[in-house]
């Protein structure tokens, strides 16, 4: 992905991936958020509804034909 449409410059994002994978920066250790350039980052509300997870995961199960253990 990237090219002239993409929605964010490369190698900021490569950076956060970088420092979360090999960081022993306390915060890079930290995990259950999202972040944006290695700062915290609110994610849409969706993503922390129980019931919305619980649809996704029924979703793949029928795509898949697998439930998720």
């Amino acid at each position: 992905m990237g090219g002239p449409y993409a929605s964010d410059d490369l190698d900021l994002g490569v950076q956060t991936q970088v420092w979360l994978a090999t960081g022993d920066d306390p915060e890079a250790t930290r995990t259950g958020r999202y972040l944006y350039h290695r700062r915290p980052y609110a994610a849409h509300p969706a993503a922390s509804d129980p019931a919305v997870q619980d649809r996704l995961l029924a979703i793949c199960a029928d795509l898949t034909g697998r439930p998720m253990p």
